[in-house]
């Protein structure tokens, strides 16, 4: 499979169409020479060419420098289909619909964390929940449920877990339009309801950071971000609300590719053309899910914000504990892009990818219009997370979309079987991070070793000119999932 790829620059390779039988477009493949050598599963590059073949798909199958192997797309994949004649595919977005990250800014520095560190973490520890089939502290009605996948963040603002703000400074204003309560199953709403304000388990994290580095001093100062300075990272989806969606849909999706006549190499990208009944239907659902994830973090932010004021015996606003950006990077979006020269509408199924929007675009909020959409991109617990901004290239190259994250090279059984032995949150403490996890496996799973070196993957993507650098965060305090 890996002599179909053809080195067109230093950060980007491509399977022309033509290399495997029904190749509508080109796969496009963003990443180094080291990255293709070290890390690089030769499973990921037939999962590209699979989605190349999807009906209505334009421009290319595009994958980022953390692609890793996923259900159906692959995970740091990306693609658009024609809005009017394509398909959508729930395996183009995952289980998790709107996992996603939120950064918050703070006036506090490391000292400040680190004469409290036992109680914050503890504190983080106990307000949000984590783990699997972690429950929250909301217990919410039917009608309220219904209310808040409609209303996504706003009808948190409105409850009281945050302010006007807040909205302004999410992804969409934290609201996808059109979601529709009628098209989610009853167990999706029952594994949903009790999940409000968890993090989950997995990948998912709530990190206490300090800035170590700064890119670019005049974006930093626009986003709030200050040498030193304390942030916290917040990632998690949609719960078990938005895997039953999936789930759901994927079901339905595999009698509509019979119904229509739609032939696939693989069954996983199952899908329904985006006009049909079914394809408005997993809309409609998937901009529930999305919804309630956005609401998720919010509230999570919210307790985050009541445990900073309990340690430090401050209002959140006197910590200058302000929203920086929330976006998603598991998400379908209705979208306008230039397509040969045109534009074309279109729907971008971003699975384990970043919107990255350029200065000037009409989507970002004001205060960011002069720079560029902020670009949050965690890495693993032992290293760095990055943020950037989104660039015209971006829009060019692969539909305003970047990373995601720094992208698995172990499997969560390989990195187990890696850890064992050894003790990685004493390693870890002797970095100065401190871990909290409801389980002890969690950690071994997710120990620094089972990914990617995010500074390789986020320097890709900065010299392939589809984001750039702001600034470098690095992890002191960490609940996992």
């Amino acid at each position: 499979m890996k002599d179909k790829l053809k080195k067109i620059s230093d950060y980007k390779f491509e399977i022309p169409v033509g290399s495997f039988p029904g190749m509508r477009v080109p796969g496009w493949v963003f990443m180094t020479e080291e990255l293709y050598k070290s890390a690089f599963e030769e499973d990921v590059i037939r999962q590209v060419v699979n989605a190349s073949t999807l009906p209505g798909i334009v421009k290319a199958s595009i994958a980022m420098p953390d692609i890793h192997y996923g259900y159906g797309l692959p995970i740091g994949g990306v693609v658009a289909t024609d809005w009017y004649e394509g398909i959508v595919s729930p395996g183009g977005v995952g289980y998790d619909i709107n996992c996603g990250v939120r950064l918050i800014k703070t006036d506090l520095e490391e000292k400040n964390i680190i004469k409290v560190k036992d109680s914050l973490l503890n504190i983080l520890f106990r307000n949000i929940p984590s783990g699997v089939g972690s429950t929250g502290k909301l217990k919410l009605s039917n009608t309220q449920m219904e209310d808040l996948v409609v209303n996504g963040s706003k009808w948190a603002v409105e409850n009281g877990f945050g302010e006007p703000l807040d909205v302004e400074r999410t992804e969409s204003s934290g609201k996808l339009d059109g979601a529709d309560p009628s098209k989610v199953s009853k167990k999706a709403f029952d594994r949903g309801k009790k999940q409000i304000g968890t993090l989950g388990s997995g990948n998912h994290f709530l990190e206490v950071q300090v800035v170590e580095e700064i890119y670019d001093n005049k974006k930093a100062e626009v986003m709030g971000l200050f040498k030193g300075k304390i942030t916290v990272m917040i990632h998690t989806g949609s719960r078990g609300f938005g895997h039953q969606v999936a789930s759901d849909y994927i079901e339905v999706m595999e009698s509509a590719i019979k119904k229509y006549h739609i032939e696939l190499p693989d069954r996983e990208l199952a899908c329904a053309p985006i006009q049909s009944g079914e394809g408005q239907d997993y809309l409609k659902a998937m901009a529930s899910a999305a919804n309630f994830a956005w609401v998720n973090r919010q509230v999570i932010m919210h307790w985050v914000r009541e445990s900073f004021e309990k340690v430090f015996r401050k209002s959140y606003d006197k910590l200058g504990m302000e929203l920086i950006y929330d976006h998603a990077h598991n998400i379908v979006k209705k979208e306008e892009h230039k397509i040969n020269g045109k534009k074309k509408t279109v729907a971008v199924h971003r699975k384990g990818a970043t919107r990255a929007f350029p200065p000037g675009h009409p989507e970002i909020p004001d205060i960011y219009r002069e720079i560029g959409q902020p670009v949050l991109i965690p890495g693993d617990m032992g290293r760095y997370s990055y943020v950037l901004t989104g660039t015209k290239k971006a829009m060019e190259e692969s539909f305003g979309t970047s990373c995601h994250g720094a992208g698995r090279v172990l499997s969560r059984h390989k990195a187990v079987k890696k850890a064992k032995g050894r003790s990685i949150e004493k390693e870890l403490k002797e970095k100065g991070i401190f871990v909290r996890s409801d389980s002890r496996r969690t950690i071994m799973e997710e120990m620094p070793e089972a990914y990617k070196d995010v500074s390789l993957v986020v320097d890709t993507i900065e010299k392939a000119g589809i984001s750039i650098k702001v600034a470098k965060l690095r992890p002191i305090l960490v609940v996992k999932g």
